[in-house]
């Protein structure tokens, strides 16, 4: 690993999304043609790019019996138990809609609805991921959303992997197709003829897929533009070091440009870590991945004292952060900007990835400093709702009608003003029948 000053993260630029003109240009032209040309477009270029021919796009009641039958049973107990906690955490994220009532009739609230469709992309092809089918669905189906589609790349033979099978059936995603790719986004965003657009698109892929999604939004809405992954260590003299570095290349091992960092007051402790990475990472299976990682980004920080170590994970604000101190709880106060933060030395960053319950798909590139993980509230829309009452209206239309005259709004001013001067409006009630109201407040789920 790369001993770094904590005056000095440069490194942190070369992390930022940067495409080349060529692969912005590429996206645009597949999402033209899939505008233009439909399903044909998706089996075109998922020959071209998977070199796959698909002879359907939809996915079978078969496909997913086929599916059960080739994934051992341990790991359809692993998928259920994780959804089982992975759901009794987002239950209590749920939202509800409130209604405050006053005394002269007015009501003033908030109504929550669920979005009527989300497509969830699931990275496939030669790798396999049934943990993103949870975290992306599962908060979707909890907060009530009726249609949630999933698109997943083909394997060789054409098919999704059996394990994303297997898990959107679990969750009870409602259609499922095999595309990948800008393709699959601008099919989610535009629809096909097998295809119904969504209202909106989550879940990581590649850079062609983060820019498609990048490219599609605004006729609908996207979770995130997600980079590598990442990971923070500050740990002091109690960590183990070989299990600090086991930590440090679990990110390591997903992707080239993943970044481990390691934070320490401790100069013996990040020695032994730098040896034990060095170390552990030659036996890994995916050891060119972790490898290759490690050189560009993986870095080691040296401070002096802790809290300046957490002022420096603010700065970085990663996607993941594991504090291994004597007693971590007592930084949570001054930890501001962090995807997910994982305490003491048995909360290791997988817990996380795969069963704890809290989502997996979190924040990137210091987007930490304002985005938070995926949730329910993802998946769900907020209407403000207004009832004046003509005393409220009376009460308060001077000071509406001068502020929309000091804006130059004339129109806004006089719709007040028509209905100050008198007169009547069908329907109204009477003074005696809203005074007698009361306050009241009431919630709607």
């Amino acid at each position: 690993m790369e001993w770094r000053s904590s005056k000095d993260l440069d490194f942190l630029k070369a992390r930022a999304i940067d495409a080349t003109k060529e692969a912005e240009q590429s996206v645009k032209q597949i999402i033209q043609v899939v505008r233009a040309q439909g399903d044909k477009a998706i089996i075109d270029f998922t020959q071209t790019f998977d070199k796959v021919s698909l002879t359907s796009l939809k996915v079978s009641q078969k496909d997913f019996q086929e599916a059960y039958d080739l994934v051992d049973d341990e790991v359809i107990q692993a998928i259920r138990l994780a959804a089982a906690n992975i759901e009794a955490f987002h239950a209590k994220q749920k939202a509800t809609s409130w209604f405050e009532e006053s005394e002269d009739g007015s009501l003033l609230g908030q109504k929550v609805t669920p979005i009527d469709s989300v497509g969830l992309y699931v990275p496939g092809g030669s790798a396999a991921y049934p943990s993103s089918v949870l975290m992306s669905a599962i908060p979707a189906k909890v907060a009530g959303v009726k249609r949630i589609v999933m698109v997943s790349p083909p394997q060789a033979d054409g098919k999704i992997n059996p394990g994303v099978l297997v898990a959107a059936d679990v969750v009870g995603v409602t259609e499922c197709y095999v595309m990948g790719g800008a393709q699959a986004i601008a099919a989610l965003a535009y629809g096909t003829e097998t295809v119904a657009p969504v209202d909106k698109i989550v879940g990581p892929g590649n850079l062609y897929v983060t820019l498609a999604k990048k490219e599609v939004f605004g006729t609908v809405a996207i979770d995130s533009l997600a980079g590598p992954s990442e990971i923070v260590v500050i740990a002091d003299q109690t960590a183990n070091p070989s299990w600090v570095a086991s930590d440090l290349l679990s990110q390591a091992e997903h992707d080239a440009n993943a970044m481990a960092v390691f934070i320490t007051n401790d100069r013996a402790l990040a020695e032994a870590v730098d040896a034990e990475v060095q170390k552990q990472c030659a036996e890994l299976p995916r050891q060119a991945i972790a490898g290759a990682s490690i050189n560009q980004f993986g870095k080691l920080f040296l401070v002096e004292t802790l809290e300046e170590g957490i002022e420096l994970v603010n700065r970085i604000a990663p996607e993941h952060l594991e504090v291994i101190t004597e007693n971590p709880e007592q930084w949570l106060p001054y930890i501001r900007h962090a995807g997910a933060i994982f305490l003491g030395p048995y909360s290791s960053e997988p817990v996380g990835d795969y069963l704890a319950g809290p989502n997996h798909i979190i924040p990137t590139n210091g987007t930490a400093r304002y985005g938070s993980p995926l949730s329910v509230e993802s998946f769900i829309k907020r209407s403000s709702i207004i009832r004046y009452s003509e005393k409220a209206l009376k009460r308060e239309a001077s000071a509406i009608m001068s502020l929309a005259r000091f804006e130059g709004l004339e129109g806004h001013a006089r719709a007040i003003e028509q209905r100050v001067k008198g007169g009547s409006s069908r329907g109204t009630e009477s003074n005696d029948q809203t005074n007698n109201r009361g306050n009241r407040h009431y919630t709607m789920h």
